[in-house]
């Protein structure tokens, strides 16, 4: 096994949608279920679910499953709170971590296991997925970046941490990645035209 752990970032409040994106569902499964299931289906152990204002509810829903899950007291202060509890949560024999939303859809087993090989082709610290002329998560992070993972202002995220150190970043392609859902509209738009 190559010890890598996952961290599901899905603790917002998802105040622009109206609703939990998290529990939303397409194709048959809920977005939160579909991010831990690409998670275990690419081999990451441990897969740490970091929850916020809906914890009980995504608890409920993951009970199946072999994650774990981590509640964020401070979610409302922003996605470098939510880094922070689940980079934690890693035991020290994981070497890398995937850090995964709950929100982009489109993600599966082949994106994460692209991350694990470009990782070990290049040994580049930072793999990041590059779509709409950027790059961001999902993304994965050698045990020498943890440290700036949990040093992470609170309302950062990680994709400063991977502009920060272009030399250090490797990227694969996944343009899907920039469909996530926001807004009603986003869903709406998700299911018309992926449904």
């Amino acid at each position: 096994m190559r010890n890598v752990g996952a961290v599901v970032l899905a603790a917002g409040g998802s105040s622009r949608l109206g609703q939990s994106k998290q529990l939303l569902i397409f194709r048959g499964e809920t977005l939160i279920r579909r991010a831990v299931g690409a998670a275990t289906e690419a081999g990451c152990d441990p897969v740490v679910v970091v929850v916020g204002q809906i914890g009980e509810a995504i608890r409920v829903e993951l009970q199946s499953t072999s994650a774990k899950i981590v509640e964020n007291q401070q979610w409302q202060h922003g996605p470098g709170t939510s880094i922070h509890c689940g980079v934690s949560e890693l035991p020290t024999s994981v070497d890398s971590v995937v850090l995964l939303a709950c929100d982009q859809p489109f993600v599966d087993a082949s994106i994460i296991r692209k991350l694990i090989d470009v990782r070990e082709k290049t040994g580049k610290p930072v793999v990041a997925s590059s779509y709409a002329n950027t790059l961001g998560v999902p993304a994965l992070f050698r045990r020498s970046k943890f440290e700036a993972l949990l040093a992470l202002p609170p309302k950062a995220g990680a994709k400063g941490l991977i502009a920060a150190r272009p030399d250090d970043v490797a990227s694969i392609a996944f343009e899907d990645g920039a469909i996530d859902i926001d807004t009603a509209e986003d869903f709406e738009r998700l299911k018309q035209n992926h449904g």
